[in-house]
């Protein structure tokens, strides 16, 4: 049952409700991109029968990453080379009519008086399989966290992220369309917004989304903020939403950066940062959640479900 009462709280409440994880997490290792870092990871998935996960790839001092899908062999993920890869950053993948979506984040350069990042979009392929994914559409300027999902019905939902609106730092927005054709720039900017799961100045995304049994829908995200000192801060969440009446669950932070190993930081604002990549869920009440860590380093953990309340 969706508890529909609740009222809006700051990370620091949602941490003090939050029990870590008995056992920590665990890294995952990657092989055969040199010394580059791989993190902000999918989920693995399977296709064609093998077992994959796609992953941003970048050198440390840079922002300029490509998407790479690898495989699994002894506990280490190495590059499937013979797949296309994108000059993108992370990446996101679901499967709506039988065809792969895969989602990622494309920078736009500045080149003069030196290369700088002027803004960025979400753009989207689709395929039939790996091999032929076709750029099909991109988000508004400046947005990222699109996520798309099929329902129940048939019918496709869309999660947004617009920055700035009224005065917040950026909010989720949700609307439904008939089909995967009718996705624009404009219906995505067009999506209601949910404008009571964050604080003015905090923020948050979906990263992930789950079709439960009852037709809700299960999201997996973050929650974030800055602190006094400019560090950041970024959280697991996950709510629930009954798409057709946009009631929801409150937010709940379900892994925080200390339950994972400890390991470097691409910038020192950076140390207490995880980005949810995936969810895989499992039987018994438990769920294998994969993130993104300092934006350095890739990690798993076994978590509770926070989903299977809801069905």
């Amino acid at each position: 049952m969706m508890k529909l009462e609740w009222i809006t709280k700051t990370c620091k409440e949602l941490l003090l409700e939050y029990q870590p994880a008995a056992v920590k997490g665990k890294k995952l290792h990657f092989a055969g991109v040199g010394d580059r870092d791989v993190y902000n990871i999918t989920a693995p998935f399977f296709n064609e029968g093998e077992l994959y996960i796609a992953g941003r790839v970048e050198e440390r001092n840079s922002e300029e990453s490509e998407i790479v899908f690898f495989t699994c062999k002894d506990e280490v993920w190495t590059p499937k080379w013979d797949l296309p890869k994108f000059q993108l950053q992370d990446p996101f993948i679901t499967r709506i009519n039988g065809e792969w979506i895969l989602g990622g984040v494309a920078l736009y350069f500045d080149e003069e008086p030196v290369r700088s990042i002027i803004g960025w979009k979400t753009v989207l392929y689709r395929g039939r399989n790996l091999h032929e994914l076709v750029h099909v559409a991109s988000g508004p300027w400046n947005m990222k966290d699109i996520r798309l999902t099929e329902l129940s019905d048939g019918s496709i939902g869309i999660f947004s992220r617009p920055f700035g609106v009224e005065g917040t730092r950026a909010v989720i927005g949700f609307s439904i369309l008939d089909s995967f054709e009718e996705l624009s720039e404009t219906a995505i900017i067009k999506a209601p917004l949910f404008r009571d799961q964050f604080l003015k100045d905090e923020w948050g995304g979906a990263n992930e989304i789950h079709l439960l049994k009852n037709g809700f829908l299960g999201v997996l995200g973050h929650i974030s903020y800055t602190d006094e000192e400019d560090q950041l801060h970024y959280h697991a969440m996950s709510f629930v939403l009954n798409p057709k009446t946009r009631e929801k669950s409150a937010v709940k932070i379900i892994a925080t950066r200390s339950d994972f190993p400890e390991g470097p930081a691409k910038r020192p604002d950076l140390v207490d940062v995880i980005f949810s990549g995936g969810l895989i869920r499992e039987p018994g009440n438990r769920a294998v959640l994969y993130v993104g860590a300092s934006d350095t380093e890739a990690h798993y953990i076994n978590i509770e479900d926070p989903f299977s309340e809801f069905e």
